[in-house]
């Protein structure tokens, strides 16, 4: 993107965060499931990624069916996309109650942190992850989570900023210091969260996932097996007027060699939430590895080795 599309992009997420938490919900509402759909009419570049990302996902979609999926789909991210302009300004301790209401597995959460070793909560982009960090401190406190430097900075400070007032600690992803700083986070039985379906770098995983190859990132395996600390998948998807979240039962990794096969096991709980809430699935972009152009890092020889 250029310097110009950075800058304009950056205000339009500035405008956001003004204007949609002062406009009464049902306008925004209305408005984000408009533009949802005649994003769906145009049919760009990413609404055709997105139906492709779909159609493996139910492979038994006909043209019609795929059509209304790819559409709901867009509604879910717009809607993912209204309520991040609104949490700011919203009543965080009624988002937690809604979301206590509907959460199930938090058993494996309160276990996990009984046994004093921390837990990496690793979560695929569906639903509103946001909701589900809100959620977790109001259960656990604050929790420490990543953010990858975008273009330009003001964005990236402003997204910080956003996180960092629902209560997320929030590190930037420059190499080796936000890894030493999770694990420093672990040893203190604290709760790590890391988004954790989609890696197209040479260091990705390799995962079969709905019957392809794709890749994701190892840090959350890696980030157990150093530290003891629970690995615990959660699932996310929207409900009528709420939020559904599963914290799915802890998957066992001791040992780096065993990276790959945890990162295995996470791919194929994110495939049974996903399959089950396909609509709130937020993948517009290239994932697996047979939609990559030739010469990716990610189709490198040796890509993702532990």
């Amino acid at each position: 993107m250029s310097g110009l599309g950075q800058r304009l992009g950056a205000l339009g997420y500035a405008a956001g965060w003004r204007l949609v938490r002062s406009l009464p919900e049902p306008l925004t509402t209305s408005a984000f499931a408009l533009g949802a759909d005649l994003a769906a009419r145009r049919g760009g570049a990413k609404v055709r990624q997105l139906r492709r990302n779909l159609a493996r996902v139910v492979p038994q979609a006909g043209t019609e069916e795929l059509d209304d999926l790819t559409r709901r789909a867009l509604r879910s991210y717009a809607r993912y996309w209204q309520e991040a302009f609104r949490l700011p300004a919203m009543d965080l301790g009624a988002v937690r109650r809604e979301a206590d209401r509907s959460i199930t597995g938090v058993e494996n959460l309160d276990a996990a942190l009984a046994e004093g070793n921390g837990a990496v909560v690793a979560l695929p982009h569906s639903g509103n992850w946001d909701v589900a960090g809100v959620w977790l401190v109001g259960h656990s406190g604050s929790f420490t989570t990543v953010a990858e430097r975008v273009e330009p900075a003001s964005l990236y400070r402003r997204f910080v900023a956003y996180r960092e007032s629902l209560g997320f600690e929030v590190v930037p992803a420059d190499g080796g210091g936000a890894f030493r700083t999770l694990l420093r986070r672990l040893r203190e039985n604290r709760v790590v969260c890391l988004v954790a379906d989609r890696d197209l770098t040479a260091s990705g995983i390799p995962v079969t996932f709905f019957g392809a190859e794709a890749r994701m990132p190892g840090g959350a395996a890696r980030l157990a097996a150093s530290t003891g600390a629970a690995l615990l998948p959660v699932g996310c998807w929207f409900t009528d007027g709420g939020w559904g979240l599963r914290v799915h039962p802890r998957i066992r990794v001791n040992a780096r060699a065993e990276v790959p096969a945890a990162t295995q096991a996470l791919a194929d709980v994110f495939a049974g939430d996903i399959a089950a809430h396909p609509a709130d699935w937020h993948m517009l972009q290239r994932f697996w590895l047979d939609d990559l152009p030739e010469g990716h890092p990610a189709l490198a020889r040796g890509a993702g080795a532990p």
